[in-house]
């Protein structure tokens, strides 16, 4: 059994970088009509809720056999791929530990199921269904 974590960060899609734009924006206009407050504040909520999320979501299939799902302080979730039923590829615009519309749905348990966007998204089903072979990997036909 191969020990080692495979680390598998999240996919970004055009929308997070629309955001931090517009942040951008907001923090350069702040500055220039000289509302150093709304700024500093700005800035600082950037700094502590969405940095984090855009540079630690991120999905590690461990060695001893689990899922571990992570995005930001928000995200924290252990799943054993022993209980991985079926991945479909989804394009939902609900929320989700995933920075992209390019998205897999893992069901999990009897009705449990998170979405995810890894980069390497064939790789990254490769190794769980190398682990789990009873795992289904259902094509979309789009």
């Amino acid at each position: 059994m191969d020990t080692t974590d495979q680390i598998y960060t999240s996919k970004k899609g055009f929308v997070i970088y629309c955001v931090l734009g517009l942040i951008s924006i907001m923090l350069v206009s702040y500055c220039f009509h000289k509302l150093y407050l709304p700024a500093i504040l700005c800035f600082a909520a950037t700094g502590i809720i969405i940095l984090p999320i855009v540079f630690n979501t991120n999905y590690t299939i461990t060695g001893t056999g689990n899922l571990k799902v992570r995005c930001g302080f928000f995200v924290n979730l252990t799943i054993p791929v022993a209980d991985i039923k079926k991945i479909t590829p989804c394009k939902t615009i609900l929320s989700a530990p995933a920075l992209s519309f390019d998205r897999l749905e893992v069901f999990y348990n009897k009705y449990d199921s998170v979405v995810i966007s890894p980069v390497n998204a064939d790789d990254f089903i490769a190794k769980l269904q190398a682990l789990n072979p009873a795992i289904e990997y259902t094509h979309n036909a789009s």
